[in-house]
């Protein structure tokens, strides 16, 4: 498999921030998002090939009993359902976070966090050349996420970048059809620092309280700054 990074840190976002976990974070995406943090793994794919054997030594490196498989586009990485299930024999908890583009298809997983990419994900085509064609044709997929949460333990993670988010998150709730309680539902600013989130954080917590959604924060971003291995 292509790995971007494998790392020991703090879940900075979703229902389990602030637990240790193992990060294994996969090369390559399906997606090209305007504001992607993680660049490495998916404008540039940088990453090095890995057998199973040496990703699974480097994760029992560390004590902890979650782990994270991230990207880029996790799902899309080879052999991804094989690593997962040779997680889960070693008794390892399974959060994996994705766009939702790509059928779960029996993957082994606990707690799947799921990340639609909305509009103020389009990036420009100056910078993104015909990929931006293609990201506007993938990123919403409305029956992949319903089949996601009907099989799985689930979180939603909304990138926010204004207000006008708000009438596009409750559409695409609705064209899943499947009931998706309120507080399934956080709210995350968009931004690499803090201070362009904390700019943000009014407008989230005001739309939180209107709608009873949840309000995510990013500790990773608190306490370590926009650095790779965090």
């Amino acid at each position: 498999m292509l790995i971007s990074e494998i790392f020991y840190s703090l879940q900075g976002e979703g229902g389990l921030t602030g637990v240790p976990s193992a990060f294994i974070r996969t090369a390559g995406c399906n997606l090209r998002c305007g504001w992607c943090d993680t660049p490495y793994a998916s404008w540039e794919s940088e990453g090095a090939e890995m057998s199973l054997d040496n990703i699974l030594g480097k994760v029992q490196e560390h004590r902890a009993s979650h782990c994270v498989i991230t990207g880029g586009e996790p799902m899309i990485a080879k052999e991804i359902k094989d690593l997962c299930e040779r997680l889960r024999q070693l008794k390892k908890h399974l959060t994996i976070e994705t766009a939702g583009t790509v059928f779960p298809e029996n993957i082994a997983c606990d707690l799947a966090s799921i990340s639609p990419k909305l509009s103020n994900s389009v990036p420009s085509e100056e910078r993104a050349g015909e990929w931006k064609a293609r990201h506007e044709k993938v990123r919403l997929q409305p029956e992949v996420i319903r089949a996601w949460v009907k099989q799985y333990e689930y979180q939603f993670k909304f990138v926010v970048t204004s207000a006008n988010d708000l009438d596009e998150i409750k559409t695409l709730l609705r064209e899943i059809k499947h009931p998706i309680p309120s507080e399934k539902v956080m709210l995350m600013a968009e931004g690499v620092d803090s201070q362009t989130i904390r700019g943000r954080d009014q407008t989230l917590i005001e739309i939180c309280k209107q709608e009873g959604y949840r309000y995510c924060n990013r500790l990773q971003i608190e306490l370590f700054g926009d650095a790779r291995g965090t």
